[in-house]
């Protein structure tokens, strides 16, 4: 008898379920595996053998899981000791593996969750070990190398630009309108605050600026413009991503930023306010309003994309192909084909290449006033906002079903 796992790692995504069910689906016309678990909680759970059997999931729960946003199996953001410092926790896994035999291990993340990848692929194939390591790419933030973009990213995206429309009508209704300023993710990267861009009424962006941490910020220069557009237009909309950087590399927010997360990561937030402290201080006028959508970005199911699902189910489906053709330390990138029509196709790339670098919004796609994004940007952008997911609904509220709880 031979098993495969998969598990979850990192910051959810609305889509983010459609991976496993497409692997659970590829198995079941494919028949490679007798059995596919679950690790609950990510590496941190499979190491404490918190692992369900996936494959005794009925057709009814599988759906509901597919259009179930977050983790459904749990999250968790565990790093695993330097090979050079310890191989405990890579011998107490292998050995679970082992006991459960389990041939393919699966794991849905970002850049660390591809380092973890590609660490333990190696060190099985060093002991000797038949278990393959396959990584299947997720992040809202859409910052992995090599790929055109990853699923959950198109999700996210959209519920930005539809959030910019809606409330840019909304700080619209008065006479006299004031600033309104809306924060993104986006720690390193600008896409989705870039993503903004394709908020259009009557063929016109929405948004007046679009700022991303791939341009330093320059305070005197954002006050300047500001100012220049609220006396032209009485009214201004700005789109600021989280990881806004000064020209010596420090976050905005860094000096009141205290807490990080368990890989070091400093934990952002407070750019909009900050931003809005500043125009107030300013003096250009007291009409500021600052809005921070957090998480609603990477879990927004009702506002999720069709194509993102189904990229994302087939990122699975095709990582259970890579184990079936012997492949190991890899993951499944996506390569777009072409707009018009939209089409796309996968191919291989080795984890290891994705560990730990970034792909950052190119600085062509930003203008010379470094305030706003260039037409390639929304050409990039708005064919991975296509279709609209059928959620399941009871009580006239959408029906969700997770199996980490």
């Amino acid at each position: 008898m031979s098993n495969c796992i998969i598990a979850q790692s990192g910051g959810p995504t609305s889509v983010i379920n459609s991976s496993v069910v497409g692997l659970i689906k590829a198995n079941e016309e494919l028949k490679l595996y007798d059995k596919v678990y679950g690790g609950l909680n990510g590496i941190e759970g499979i190491l404490n053998k918190k692992i369900i059997d996936l494959s005794a999931k009925s057709e009814e729960e599988l759906n509901t899981f597919t259009y179930t946003p977050s983790s459904g199996l749990g999250s968790c953001r565990y790093k695993l000791k330097p090979l050079e410092e310890s191989t405990e926790e890579y011998d107490k896994l292998l050995n679970i593996l082992s006991e459960l035999n389990i041939e393919a291990f699966f794991y849905i993340g970002g850049n660390d969750s591809m380092d973890t990848t590609a660490k333990l692929s190696k060190y099985a194939k060093e002991n000797g070990l038949n278990i393959k390591f396959i990584g299947i790419p997720k992040t809202i933030d859409n910052d992995l190398m090599y790929t055109d973009h990853t699923p959950g990213f198109g999700s996210a995206a959209k519920f930005i630009a539809t959030s910019v429309l809606e409330t840019y009508l909304d700080s619209s209704v008065y006479t006299n309108n004031g600033i309104f300023i809306i924060e993104t993710m986006g720690r390193d990267t600008g896409w989705l605050a870039a993503s903004a861009c394709c908020a259009k009424i009557n063929g016109k962006q929405v948004a007046d600026f679009i700022y991303l941490p791939e341009r330093a910020f320059d305070t005197e220069k954002f006050l300047k413009d500001v100012k220049e557009k609220f006396e032209e237009q009485n009214q201004v909309y700005i789109v600021a991503s989280e990881g806004l950087r000064t020209a010596d590399g420090k976050f905005l927010t860094e000096l009141v930023c205290v807490s990080q997360d368990t890989f070091g990561h400093v934990q952002l937030g407070g750019v909009s306010q900050y931003l809005r402290s500043l125009i107030l201080n300013s003096g250009i006028t007291k009409r500021v309003k600052s809005l921070e959508l957090g998480v609603l970005q990477r879990c927004a199911m009702h506002c999720a994309s069709n194509i993102d699902i189904e990229e994302a189910y087939l990122a699975g489906y095709e990582a259970l192909k890579y184990a079936k053709d012997n492949k190991n330390g890899s993951m499944v990138a996506i390569k777009r084909e072409g707009n018009h029509p939209y089409k796309t196709s996968f191919f291989e790339v080795d984890a290891s290449k994705i560990a730990n670098n970034v792909k950052y919004f190119p600085t062509e796609w930003i203008n010379e006033e470094g305030n706003n994004v260039t037409l390639e940007a929304y050409e990039y952008f708005s064919p991975l906002f296509e279709g609209t997911p059928s959620l399941c609904f009871e009580n006239n509220l959408p029906k969700y079903k997770v199996f980490n709880k």
